[in-house]
């Protein structure tokens, strides 16, 4: 152990400083880590959410489209309208899906003998200006995408109605 002499009363300014700015050093490094990984998993998570609106809305629209015997797509972006139209079988009732956009939310609207039975929002985060339906040759392709912060996803859904329509 060192002896302490008369002359020395501890440790010196310089000596100070430069503990202190090892210490701003390693504490910029774990708050610069710590910032990187909380915005990765932000970008994760919004994708996870575009991802998981897009197949909502994939999976809700080609469900109906499946039973159809009568579809009509109109429109572009905010202005799409997807009309879906089929009987039931054993009750013969009229049953009408229209899909609609409400902002950046894909509407679904269910008419059975042209009154309303249900209205749900189907996926939310849906970009209206790259969402499109096309009706040709007997196949509905339905492009869409959902924007969440800065990350999207986009998906092209191409759907055949049962034999008939």
């Amino acid at each position: 152990m060192k002896k302490v002499t008369k002359g020395q009363r501890g440790i010196t300014l310089i000596e100070l400083i430069i503990a202190i700015a090892i210490a701003g050093l390693i504490t910029g490094g774990i708050t610069f880590a710590i910032m990187q990984i909380l915005t990765i998993n932000t970008r994760a998570s919004n994708h996870m959410v575009a991802v998981r609106q897009v197949q909502q809305a994939g999976k809700e629209v080609s469900k109906d489209t499946l039973q159809a015997q009568a579809v009509n797509a109109t429109g572009v972006g905010q202005y799409l309208t997807l009309n879906l139209t089929w009987d039931e079988w054993g009750t013969n009732q009229t049953h009408t899906v229209l899909y609609t956009f409400n902002v950046t939310k894909l509407q679904r609207e269910h008419y059975i003998e042209s009154a309303l039975n249900s209205t749900t929002i189907v996926a939310e985060y849906i970009d209206p200006d790259q969402t499109s339906c096309i009706w040709a040759g007997g196949v509905l392709t339905f492009n869409v995408t959902a924007t969440v912060g800065t990350q999207s996803e986009t998906r092209v859904y191409e759907v055949k109605p049962r034999p008939g329509s």
